[in-house]
């Protein structure tokens, strides 16, 4: 049987980050990592499409927890500890400088997702944290002060574990026996499916919209806004992508059949958008409506829309009616899309869903219900927007670990 003092499952962003800060706070530890599969850190090599979204330049705790839809309320007071400053300052020191990009997203200078798994494997290797690889978690017994650990080949004693796996249904029955209540996982980041003939021809357009989800009564019970990419398949970007992560437990029992409602001008009301084009009818009256775009709407979604309305491509402004007025509005500000299905974002793919938080205690990550038993990450019932923020609970999580093991 091979002894530590730590054993840490699940060689991800979390495990790692866990891992090289425990060891730098106490070298005498001797800390090992098990991996069940054949390479470690495989979710960070895919972030940011290979480029790694280590984090988000949000700089106050709490409107950096406000980007949880499930672990706002327990994470404010981990961000006081650690947060993007800590994150940015940890991999300076590190030799791995961030940049900011206009959305906020921060990734490495280098552009790629290598330069953050090189940093952490130099980091593991220079402190002596043993990785092990193909070392699935069988079952996890305590025995008096250490947990007993068997792996499909092995078997590990150590008086402390951190649960860093991740989304593991596997490791989550496990931990039923320690008295954990899991949260059945359902996903959260992913893009909607909708064949419509408005955007069918769009796919690569992006414009800033805002976004409801209607119930059957018509009414919005959630919103959000920001830059919509219209795609093959449908919907994606930032407005979609916080949608389906507010509402990943409201849309799974709907399997993913909904109606949707867009206005393609974000913030302006159908009001505002019919006095301006009532301007356009005064001012601009020779004008045909379909051949140029208005309200800096890329000219191949404004002409859709207009068609959509039932103008024909020959009416001019000053020959439009108040009832084709009102059609485009009303396309431009609650055009109503039925959404039939989800597409994974990406190859990120991130689920809501894990230990229920009340059982833990946020001041150390460790468990409530049993001693010396602590978490990081994913594992917990905790998910984020796109953008950077899951990987920041996971070095904020990992960080507060590693100082209480």
């Amino acid at each position: 049987m091979k002894q530590a003092d730590i054993i840490i499952i699940g060689g991800g962003a979390a495990g790692f980050f866990t891992a090289i800060n425990a060891a730098e706070k106490n070298p005498k530890l001797k800390i090992i990592i098990l991996e069940r599969g054949k390479e470690v850190l495989t979710k960070v090599k895919v972030s940011g499409g290979g480029r790694c979204n280590v984090t988000h330049a949000e700089f106050l705790p709490k409107e950096l927890s406000q980007n949880y839809p499930r672990g706002e309320k327990e994470l404010l007071g981990p961000f006081h500890t650690f947060m993007t400053g800590d994150t940015i300052a940890w991999f300076a020191e590190k030799g791995v400088a961030l940049k900011i990009e206009e959305d906020g997203r921060m990734f490495p200078l280098s552009d790629s997702s290598q330069t953050i798994i090189d940093c952490f494997l130099s980091e593991a290797n220079r402190l002596k944290v043993e990785v092990l690889l193909n070392q699935p978690v069988k079952t996890i017994q305590k025995e008096g002060k250490n947990f007993i650990l068997n792996t499909t080949t092995d078997s590990f004693s150590a008086e402390k574990i951190v649960i860093a796996t991740g989304s593991n249904p596997k490791i989550w029955q496990l931990l039923e026996s320690f008295g954990h209540t899991i949260i059945p996982a359902v996903p959260s980041l992913f893009t909607f499916n909708i064949k419509d003939s408005r955007i069918v021809d769009l796919p690569g357009l992006s414009t800033n919209a805002s976004v409801k989800v209607l119930d059957k009564k018509g009414k919005s019970v959630l919103e959000s806004n920001g830059p919509l990419l219209i795609t093959h398949w449908g919907m994606s970007g930032p407005a979609i992508l916080k949608l389906s992560a507010w509402g990943a437990r409201l849309l799974e029992p709907l399997k993913y059949h909904f109606t949707i409602q867009v206005n393609w001008l974000d913030n302006l009301s159908e009001d505002a958008v019919l006095d301006s084009l009532k301007d356009l009818k005064a001012i601009q009256g020779k004008q045909t409506i379909y051949k140029y775009g208005q309200f800096e709407l890329p000219k191949r979604l404004w002409q859709s829309l207009v068609k959509t309305s039932g103008i024909d491509e020959r009416l001019t402004w000053a020959d439009a009616t108040r009832e084709n007025l009102q059609n485009i509005a009303n396309q431009l500000t609650a055009g109503i899309f039925e959404v039939a299905g989800k597409s994974t974002f990406k190859e990120e793919f991130v689920t809501a869903g894990g230990i229920d938080l009340k059982e833990i205690n946020f001041k150390t990550f460790e468990s409530r219900t049993c001693k010396e038993l602590y978490f990081a990450g994913e594992v917990l019932n905790i998910d984020a927007i796109t953008g950077g923020f899951n990987f920041q609970n996971a070095w904020t999580g990992g960080y507060i670990v590693s100082q209480n093991l």
